[in-house]
């Protein structure tokens, strides 16, 4: 008599889902209640970053154009992210192939991306956005052309892309703010919307990827181009018909000597650089090593309805932002990064030395991903209080150079040739979130009282 094994497939509740959507909902119509309550009873005089302080017709229509554009950049890189590993396996090619193609892309980023933020500072954001948007439609192009277009040609594009992406936007978003008169109240406001409508984004780029694919892979496997190619024009039409930028006037010379008086000169700056290549890391070391970590039990897991989960845990983490800098707590931002990294590392550091069960290893995940969407827009407000914006660009770019070699390093010794092991460099990544907690406490120390930043109110 033959023993009949059952197999099944491990799903996600459906209940998930509808926990973090109520749950944004609420944290985003409950905060404004809780802010005007608290502006009302409390005497205290408005800050730099107040939320309180009624935004104006035009900075709400600068926002809403800026998060339009914004959210156009990330369905592109959401579709070429989401169908990108499955592109690779469909035209045939190996495990080792697939690594090197990956090797490649961030050894462009380490070796080009990491300057293009100086580029963008010299010759202004706005023409390094329009750069971006350039490498998705000669991609897009490209792969309509072509049939099999060369991997490493593609994988070093999209790298330079996902670089650019990284700091173009926020930089160009933040000056012209400033040189349109905006109040900064704004600006934290637009820092957890930008992770808000990325996250929402990337969900929508799987959508539609799925949508695009549909039931017929051979027929429809170019349509994704397509959409690239759509998507990217539709995003140049936008920057052209968007703000006139000031035409930059910096010489090498000069910019080099500011960059080594503020961002080298400036011990505060590289306690931030040095949390920002952390975290870095850590995403990066996440997003290669997640789906590899769930399924190492050997059970099928159906990963696409796991992916929206964590991008809709960072939008939740998102929306809990403004409730920690909106006065309502007591906490100042560095505290907020203190305890996130700290979360962050610890969840890490189960996932490297405890073998767990699918759903909890995704409940983790989740905590990590809410994480992010709360640190993402306190760095960038951090940013706004310690760094010049003529030097915004370059210090991203260039704080992300030691965690692009680092990956390369254990992509090339770990998954490339086996010399160390998913747990070890997990661990690395939680060792790392727990330093960038370290140097949120320094930071802390060092800050000036009251914030100091390099605008004007």
């Amino acid at each position: 008599m033959g023993v009949v094994i059952e197999s099944s497939v491990w799903e996600p509740n459906p209940g998930l889902y509808i926990f973090i959507f109520f749950a944004s909902l609420f944290s985003i119509l409950a905060f404004p209640y809780a802010s005007n309550k608290y502006s009302s009873s409390s005497s205290k005089a408005p800050s730099l970053f107040d939320h309180g302080i009624s935004p104006t017709a035009s900075s709400l229509r600068f926002q809403r154009n800026f998060l339009l554009i914004y959210s156009l950049a990330s369905v592109m890189e959401g579709l070429w992210s989401v169908f990108g590993e499955f592109e690779l396996a469909y035209y045939g090619l190996s495990r080792e192939q697939m690594m090197f193609s990956l090797c490649v892309g961030f050894a462009a980023s380490l070796l080009i991306g990491s300057f293009l933020g100086v580029l963008s500072d010299l010759i202004g954001p706005k023409k390094v956005c329009f750069l971006f948007c350039i490498l998705h439609l000669f991609l897009g192009l490209w792969k309509r052309i072509i049939d099999h277009p060369s991997v490493l040609a593609a994988s070093i594009c999209l790298s330079l892309a996902a670089s650019i992406f990284s700091f173009s936007f926020e930089t160009w978003m933040v000056v012209q703010h400033e040189e349109q008169g905006h109040r900064q109240d704004m600006l934290s406001e637009t820092f957890w919307l930008m992770s808000f409508f990325e996250s929402a984004s990337l969900i929508g780029s799987q959508v539609l990827s799925n949508w695009l694919i549909g039931n017929n892979v051979d027929k429809n496997m170019a349509s994704h181009s397509t959409a690239a190619i759509f998507l990217a024009i539709i995003a140049l039409v936008c920057l052209l018909r968007g703000w006139t930028e000031t035409p930059q006037k910096v010489a090498l010379k000069e910019y080099r000597a500011s960059f080594s008086t503020y961002i080298f000169g400036d011990k505060r700056i590289w306690l931030l650089v040095w949390a920002q290549a952390c975290l870095h890391f850590s995403v990066a070391v996440f997003w290669i090593l997640w789906a590899p970590t769930i399924v190492a039990d050997g059970r099928e897991v159906h990963l696409g309805l796991i992916y929206p989960c964590f991008l809709g845990s960072r939008m939740l983490g998102s929306t809990i932002f403004p409730w920690l800098v909106s006065g309502l707590s007591s906490l100042r931002t560095e505290d907020c990064l203190v305890y996130a990294f700290i979360i962050m590392g610890l969840v890490l550091s189960i996932t490297a030395y405890d073998y767990q069960e699918i759903g909890v290893l995704v409940t983790l995940f989740c905590i990590f991903h809410a994480g992010l969407g709360m640190i993402f827009p306190s760095l960038a407000r951090l940013r706004t209080m310690y760094v010049p914006n003529a030097l915004r660009g370059g210090m991203i770019s260039i704080s992300q150079a030691p965690a692009n070699a680092a990956i390369l390093l254990f992509l090339v010794q770990g998954k490339y040739y086996n010399n160390i092991g998913n747990s070890t460099i997990i661990a690395f990544a939680a060792l790392g979130l727990f330093t960038a907690a370290g140097c949120m406490h320094v930071l802390k120390r060092w800050g000036k009282q009251p914030y100091h930043n390099w605008h004007k109110l």
